[in-house]
């Protein structure tokens, strides 16, 4: 609780002195197409996914870049997705894969290189995954569109 309380607190005191809309209006400057802008913001939260927990990453920077999600014109639902299938990916891929030191922890017999193998599998079908959702936002929109209409 102390954990979320500090990154509500931190991300609350970053927005009040205009960040997201200091950064979104920067990246926005810049004229780049969207989905590079959306595969930027993609690569830095992989990125973060390996050294922090997930809350942090939600709780700090996705309110951050929020805003220029918003602008760039993206389905909030879809791009929470992305975040949450990203996260995923950034755990199970070295150098730091905290799942494979779990894995590890309960298994302390396996080494930890045939562990990142076998995990190396599950992350490419994860990075497909993330792209096929990319390409095609309708898979994971249609249940959310069915139950609550039109977003």
């Amino acid at each position: 609780m102390v954990l979320v309380a500090a990154s509500n607190f931190f991300g609350a005191v970053f927005a009040r002195l205009g960040t997201p809309m200091v950064l979104t209006d920067f990246l926005l400057s810049l004229e780049m197409n969207k989905y590079l802008i959306l595969g930027i913001i993609m690569i830095m939260i992989f990125l973060l996914g390996w050294p922090l927990e997930w809350v942090p990453i939600v709780m700090i920077v996705v309110p951050i870049i929020l805003p220029l999600v918003e602008a760039l014109g993206f389905n909030l639902t879809w791009f929470a997705i992305l975040v949450a299938v990203n996260l995923q990916t950034a755990w199970l891929s070295p150098p730091v894969a905290l799942s494979a030191y779990f894995l590890k922890g309960v298994v302390p017999s396996w080494d930890l290189k045939d562990i990142y193998l076998g995990m190396m599998q599950f992350m490419v079908l994860q990075i497909i995954g993330l792209i096929i959702i990319i390409a095609y936002p309708k898979i994971v929109l249609w249940l959310p569109t069915l139950l609550y209409g039109q977003q």
